[in-house]
Order: C-alpha cells, then sequence, then structure tokens
C-alpha cells in the first residue's frame, strides 16, 4: 500500500474520531502519563489501575471476529430489506401508502416518521437561513461595531417571534418570571434555588395543561391575539423545553457567581488582586469537585486572571502567555456581574442557532465564547464537521430508501415475519431514530460553530456502539447529560449518594421529555435497571487482571444490550404488540431459540470490538467513559 493511501486512510479515520467531532474530547497528557508510570511499577495495585493491555487488533482472536463481521452485517441489512420491501408480499400493501416518491434508483423512500419530516423537508429553507442569520450579523457588526450579544439579543426575539408568533408572549412570559424571581431572591440563594426549579418544573405542567388556552380567557383586551400570527411552528410548548435548560443554566449561574462574590465581600476588603486570587482558588475547587463527579474526560484547567477591563476575561500562564479557557473553566468563569444582565438573558435563551433543539450549552460558557472566540473554532475542523455532516445525511438517506421499517412500524405489518426479520425491523427503526436526532443536532451545532461558538457534540457514540446502560446515557443526548451533572447531580451530592441522584436525575429527564406517568415509570425502570451493572462492576473489579474477566464483561455487556433493545423497542418502534409477538417467538419456537443462540454470539463479537475501540482510545489517553 502506497504512501499516500495510507495518508488518506488515516486522515479518513481521524475525521471520524471523537476528537475531529468534538473539540472537547483532547489526549489528557497525564493520563497517559499514568500508563506509562504504571508499566514501570512494581505495586499491582497501581498496575491494576492504570494498566492498559496490549492491542488485539492483529491477534488470531480478531481475525475470526472480521470474518463474523463481514458476513453478518451484510446478512442484518438483507434482512431488514427482505422484511420491508415489496419481496415481502404478504405485508408491503399494508404500509405502501406510507411511503413517498424518493429520489435515489427510482425507488420510494419511507418518510412516514413526523418529526425527521420536518426536518427533512425543510433542510433548503433552514439552509437558506442559516445563511441569511450569518451575513446579516457579520454585515451589522462590521458596519455598526455592534456588540455580539447585543445583536444575539435583538435578533434573537426578532426569530422567536417567526418562530412562535404570538405564542411568543408565553415564552417571554415563563422567561421574565423566571429572571424576576431569582434576581428578588438573590440574597437567599437557597430560595432562589428552590423558587427556580420549582416554577421551572411547574412551567412544563402549565404548558401541558394551558398550551392551547386561548389569550382571551385571560384577559377580554387580550381577544384580537388569538386571531394573530401563530408563526412557522405553533408548537411553541416543545420548544420551550430546550429553553427552559437555558433559563435555569442563568439563574443558576447567576446565583453561584453573587454567592461566590458575596462570600468574598464578607471576609475580605476587595482589591482586585485579592479578589483575582479568590476566584481562581474557588474556580480551582470547583473544578476538583467536578473532575471527581463528572463522567466526562479529564481536562486540567489553567488559573484565570481578569484584563484591563473587567468585563473580559482571559488566561494567562506564567510567562504571561494568553491561553483560552477550557471547558471546565468556561463553566465557572468569574464574569463581572454586570455581565447577568436581562439582555444577555435574553440573548443567550434566544440564541437563534441553538433555540430549536440545542445542543446546550450553558450562561458562562456562552457569555465567554461570545467574547473570546475558541481556538477550535477553524476552517478544518469546520470543513471536516460539515462533511461528515453531508455523509450522515446521505446515510439515512440511503437507509430509508432501502429499508422502510418505520413504514412497517407504524402499520404493524409483520405477519409471518422470522423473529430474525422483526428484530431486524425494530433495529433499524432504533438506528433510525438515533440518526433523526443526530442530524439535526449536527446541523444546529455546525450553525453555532459557523457564528463562532463551539458547543458539545450531542452523540459522541454511534447508537450501535453501546453495550453498558450507565455508559449509554452519558453518550446520548450529550450536552443534556453535561447539564444534567452540572446543575443537578453534582449538588445533590454526585457519586457519593447515587442511588438517589440517580433517582432525581431520570425524574426530571422524564418530566422534561413528556408529563407523562408512562415516563416517569420509565425513568425509575432506569434506574432499576442500572443498578445490577452498577453493583456487578464494582465487584468485578478485583478480577481485572485474570483472563476470563473481559469475556464475563462482555456476557455482561451482552445482557444489557438485550435490556436496552427491549426497553426501546417497546417503547419507539413496535409498542406492545410488536414487543410480545418477538418474544413469543423468539422463545417460544425452535427457529426462534436458534436466532436467540446466534444473536447471542453475534453480540459477543460486538461487545469484544466496542471494548478494543475504547481501549485504542485509552492508549491514546482518550478515557469517555461512554
Amino acid at each position: 500500500m502506497s504512501d499516500q493511501l495510507q495518508c488518506a486512510l488515516k486522515y479518513l479515520k481521524y475525521c471520524f474520531s471523537v476528537e475531529a467531532i468534538d473539540s472537547r474530547v483532547k489526549p489528557d497528557t497525564d493520563y497517559i502519563r499514568r500508563q506509562k508510570a504504571a508499566a514501570l511499577d512494581n505495586d499491582s495495585d497501581v498496575k491494576d489501575i492504570n494498566k492498559i493491555p496490549r492491542p488485539l487488533w492483529h491477534t488470531t482472536e480478531f481475525k475470526f471476529y472480521y470474518v463474523a463481521f463481514i458476513i453478518v452485517v451484510p446478512w442484518m441489512f438483507k434482512t431488514a430489506m427482505d422484511a420491508s420491501n415489496e419481496t415481502n408480499v404478504t405485508n408491503y400493501y399494508k404500509f405502501e401508502h406510507l411511503l413517498s416518491p424518493g429520489w435515489l434508483f427510482g425507488r420510494k423512500v419511507d418518510n412516514s416518521d413526523s418529526q425527521y419530516r420536518f426536518f427533512r423537508d425543510n433542510l433548503f429553507l433552514l439552509i437558506q437561513l442559516m445563511t441569511a442569520h450569518l451575513v446579516i450579523k457579520r454585515v451589522v457588526l462590521y458596519v455598526t461595531k455592534m456588540a455580539v450579544l447585543r445583536f444575539d439579543f435583538i435578533f434573537g426575539l426578532i426569530f422567536l417571534f417567526a418562530a412562535h408568533g404570538v405564542n411568543s408572549l408565553r415564552i417571554l412570559t415563563h422567561m421574565i418570571v423566571m429572571f424576576s424571581l431569582v434576581h428578588i431572591l438573590k440574597r437567599h440563594r437557597r430560595w432562589a434555588t428552590a423558587a427556580t426549579w420549582i416554577y421551572g418544573i411547574g412551567s412544563l405542567f402549565l404548558n401541558d395543561k394551558y398550551r392551547s388556552v386561548p389569550f382571551e380567557s385571560y384577559c377580554s383586551l387580550l381577544a384580537p391575539l388569538d386571531s394573530a400570527f401563530k408563526g412557522i411552528i405553533p408548537r411553541w410548548d416543545v420548544f420551550f423545553n430546550f429553553s427552559l435548560l437555558r433559563i435555569i443554566s442563568y439563574n443558576l449561574d447567576y446565583l453561584e457567581r453573587l454567592n461566590n462574590q458575596l462570600q468574598f465581600r464578607n471576609t475580605h476588603e476587595e482589591s482586585s488582586e485579592d479578589y483575582e486570587e479568590y476566584s481562581r482558588i474557588h474556580s480551582n475547587n470547583s473544578d476538583e469537585n467536578n473532575e471527581r463527579d463528572d463522567n466526562d474526560i479529564q481536562i486540567n484547567r489553567p488559573s484565570i486572571k481578569k484584563s484591563g477591563s473587567v468585563s473580559k476575561l482571559q488566561t494567562i500562564d506564567e510567562s504571561g502567555k494568553a491561553e483560552v479557557l477550557n471547558e471546565r473553566a468556561r463553566l465557572i468563569a468569574p464574569h463581572h456581574i454586570q455581565e447577568y444582565s436581562f439582555m444577555n438573558f435574553i440573548a443567550y435563551v434566544t440564541y437563534t442557532p441553538l433555540i430549536i433543539a440545542g445542543p446546550i450549552i450553558t450562561f458562562n460558557d456562552y457569555i465567554y465564547q461570545a467574547q473570546h472566540k475558541l481556538p477550535s473554532i477553524t476552517l478544518e475542523r469546520i470543513t471536516i464537521y460539515s462533511s461528515v455532516l453531508a455523509f450522515t445525511i446521505l446515510a439515512m438517506e440511503f437507509i430509508l430508501h432501502f429499508t422502510y421499517v418505520v413504514a412497517v412500524s407504524k402499520a404493524k405489518a409483520w405477519e409471518n415475519d422470522t423473529p430474525f426479520q422483526i428484530s431486524m425491523i425494530g433495529l433499524f427503526n432504533l438506528n433510525i431514530i438515533w440518526l433523526k436526532l443526530l442530524i439535526p443536532w449536527r446541523f444546529f451545532r455546525l450553525w453555532a460553530m459557523l457564528d463562532g461558538i463551539d458547543t458539545p457534540e450531542n452523540m459522541i457514540r454511534l447508537v450501535d456502539n453501546n453495550y453498558s446502560a450507565l455508559a449509554f446515557w452519558r453518550g446520548w443526548h450529550r450536552s443534556f447529560n453535561k447539564w444534567v451533572v452540572r446543575y443537578i447531580y453534582i449538588p445533590l451530592g454526585g457519586s457519593t449518594n447515587r442511588i438517589l441522584t440517580s433517582l432525581a436525575v431520570f425524574s426530571f429527564v422524564a418530566v422534561w421529555h413528556d408529563i407523562e406517568l408512562r415516563l416517569l415509570l420509565w425513568g425509575w425502570l432506569i434506574v432499576v435497571f442500572l443498578l445490577p451493572e452498577i453493583f456487578l462492576s464494582h465487584y468485578f473489579q478485583m478480577y481485572r487482571n485474570r483472563w476470563w474477566y473481559r469475556h464475563v464483561c462482555a456476557l455482561g455487556g451482552i445482557v444489557n444490550i438485550y435490556m436496552m433493545m427491549i426497553a426501546n423497542l417497546f417503547g419507539f418502534c413496535l409498542g406492545s404488540d410488536g414487543t410480545k409477538m418477538l418474544l413469543h417467538d423468539t422463545f417460544m419456537t425452535f427457529a426462534g431459540f436458534k436466532f436467540f443462540v446466534t444473536s447471542t454470539l453475534c453480540l459477543f463479537v460486538a461487545v469484544q470490538i466496542m471494548f478494543e475501540i475504547r481501549e485504542d482510545e485509552r492508549r491514546h489517553g482518550i478515557n469517555l467513559k461512554c
């Protein structure tokens, strides 16, 4: 193989790596140093913790796995096509009416998912909107020398009205109430925090019950608003959930900043040098707590220094060379208290690229990035990310043109299908669910990157590359996970009270998604499902240096995959009837049981590959824990 081809393949691999997708993921030099030290240390305990096994990619065992992949993966695609194409004469007519004219190879396309259909049908409109926003912003900032945050404030209000019309008044009412609460109670942090959470969660219940109540019922003078423009997106309440996360982030970041300032004033005579030293110490202490409790990659944070203007922040090393705060430092950056103004609050909550669906970025991080462009915003990174997004959209189009599994699920058209076929209908449905969330999130993140704001990547792992229920939730909607860790998990005690904090986290996650008892029970059941993995993982840690440890973990991973698939198939794909039929045919027929044994062996191979992918990342200093 030529050197040029090897370089091309290596670069292609990098383009799809976690480091290229999310700039926050970087090799940890301390982590690499500990690995090297462990290899030389005679202490067995140190070796067990830090030592990483030798690569397995070229072993005989893994060569067998490659052969299995070459055979099984195409077979899975063929089975999904056979179960959902016109070749399935028994069921095709039941869902054919759900298919639409396509553009690939003369085939129809399964555009029956309403959520993705909205994005897919309006993709070129969104691209035009993104282009218009970016061009207008650059022209206005260049001509008028307007501050970035002021422009975001004005444009955000305009876009909010365009999106939701007169219903934007309902959103603004919630925003003003929560802003007022935190400022009225700002001298009483506990009361202000409680009021933020009570009203925030309460607003979800209010929206669920009163979202369509006419304005006239509140006041007869508001009757004309009921016939006014309702915006491009009438369902304002669905997208308010993302706004709520930003409102809570502002409130809690403001309370934390104000509390730190008040604590300092109570014990010191304020001077710029003394206050800066206090901010630096507090930031380091808070960062250490985050390092212990957060499940993201460990990153060392530089110290914080203020520039000549108190409203600007930068960091400097000992030599005086300017550096940029990393993510952990930006979360707790000691902004001037004036930065927590009403204008900045509105600008943040209504920030156009992220207002519809995120990804979520904290208030402190947004304010810092609005004033300091990160070095991760480069032409090369943006080009790579946009290319990966284009590839992802094409992959989705290919799947929708060749496997009509969403239409099959809607029509429940699986009569006489084998357990293998039904399972592939479910599996490809799960992949489509993952893609329909991934694509809009990556589009809006790309929009923000082009505007100079680098947000977390929401989907850092392929949905099929998960063997741990705990790790799955760390990598699924990752910016939301980071938000939950910062504002719920750590304040409630983090890993010191893991079960109760997990119950609180998943209870909020369930209510945030929708006001249904079913989802609340789903959140509690997730915690129950996590307990065996937590306890067994802790117990088997003592055997991690045994030769059989990896294989026992793979068996545990298989159980986790089955549980996660059954839960998601029941909730989002096959429903009650389809899941019951799959389980009955799998365990009550000989053909089904044979499929179960075969699929278990295939999952064993897949989990071993997943293990090695993560070990390979650890060898390069990356430990995502997901």
